[in-house]
């Protein structure tokens, strides 16, 4: 296998199915693929996942990432005995940053102690549109200043206990009125108000060192308007990169999300996204798929649609964040850290200072179990 190939093939961060590491997931990490996200079901136990991310990174003999959404309320991937964590929307409501950070530290203490490495939260996107069908309550309200406040205290107890955070979803899901697991949305707002309400939050997230960010498959008209955030140089490039100075991993969501799917082929997707700024793609659905988005993305560095030194620029924002953040597989005292006293204490304190809500309020979306992120 070439040096090329496997430079491609670590770009891709892969999901698959079932609670033990298949066949088909073994023959990918060979191939070099350097990361997977993990979803509800690959969870049976603490004991079994735990010992299922460190199957992962031995297989691989080399630095692998793992990742997840373990976001609160109805996006946590980890049951029971791992904490139950509120939604990012209650935990606003409380309007006390010190909380959000206590939690952000439960949080990554929790993943680290399960050899995850990556937790693809906090949202970040700005809830001004009640008719949101995705967002919804796992945004932290409806102001720029709460879900900057918030964030910045959530990423940074996660990057305290070693995990790294991903701001999501850049340039702002929040005033869509389509899910982009179902269709493709399109914003129409002029730059002046995405600086003034949906780039706040994001632009915080960098000065304070977030470790990457992951795109919104939405297309923002202002900026590029023929294709979405997740395929757009104006907005990964231009806008995250220049613009705003972030110099961390730029990950997709999920291309297997119908608002990419069904709309672009996916060797388009990858070639048009890895020129835009991607650093690492999700594909976590169909596990034939990375192979085909590899090859496609070796053969259009082979005829020069993408440079190679496009492909090694981002192998060493991935060598920065995997130093900082991945580490080897272990096995740690379950019942220290996963559901301990401690963390059922903060979660005590957030049902003191929660104001009494009706639990119905913020229920309008339902995000795909199943399998994707984002």
């Amino acid at each position: 296998m070439s040096d090329l190939q496997r430079v491609a093939a670590r770009m891709f961060c892969v999901g698959f199915a079932g609670t033990r590491v298949p066949a088909r997931m073994r023959e990918l990490i060979d191939r070099g693929v350097g990361a997977a996200t993990l979803f509800k079901r690959n969870f049976e136990n603490a004991g079994q996942f735990i010992e299922l991310c460190a199957e992962l990174k031995r297989l691989a003999g080399r630095p692998f990432l793992t990742s997840i959404d373990q976001e609160g309320g109805r996006v946590i991937r980890l049951g029971p005995p791992f904490t139950q964590v509120p939604s990012m929307r209650a935990i606003g409501e409380t309007n006390d940053p010190e909380l959000a950070r206590r939690i952000g530290e439960l949080l990554g203490r929790e993943l680290r102690a399960a050899n995850v490495d990556m937790d693809y939260a906090p949202v970040l996107d700005v809830d001004t549109n009640p008719g949101n069908p995705v967002i919804a309550d796992r945004s932290f309200g409806r102001t720029p200043e709460l879900v900057t406040r918030m964030g910045l205290a959530v990423i940074d107890g996660l990057q305290r206990q070693g995990v790294a955070a991903s701001g999501k979803h850049f340039p702002g899901h929040g005033d869509t009125s389509q899910d982009s697991h179902l269709d493709l949305p399109r914003l129409p707002h002029a730059m002046e108000r995405l600086e003034r309400i949906e780039l706040v939050p994001f632009a915080a997230a960098i000065r304070a060192g977030v470790a990457a960010i992951m795109t919104a498959h939405v297309i923002f008209e202002a900026i590029d308007p023929a294709y979405p955030a997740t395929m757009s140089r104006p907005v990964l490039t231009g806008l995250l990169r220049e613009r705003l100075g972030f110099q961390g991993v730029i990950v997709s969501d999920d291309l297997e999300m119908k608002a990419i799917a069904n709309h672009y082929p996916l060797e388009e997707v990858v070639v048009r996204g890895v020129n835009a700024g991607v650093d690492l793609f999700n594909i976590c659905q169909t596990t034939s798929l990375p192979e085909t988005a590899i090859e496609a993305l070796v053969k259009a560095v082979e005829r020069g649609d993408v440079a190679r030194e496009t492909l090694d620029a981002a192998g060493m924002r991935l060598d920065r964040l995997y130093s900082q953040f991945v580490r080897p597989a272990h096995v740690g005292a379950l019942s220290e850290v996963i559901g301990c006293a401690e963390h059922q204490r903060v979660i005590e304190r957030f049902a003191r200072c929660a104001p009494k809500k009706d639990p119905t309020e913020f229920q309008k979306g339902i995000v795909a179990e199943a399998t994707t992120p984002g």
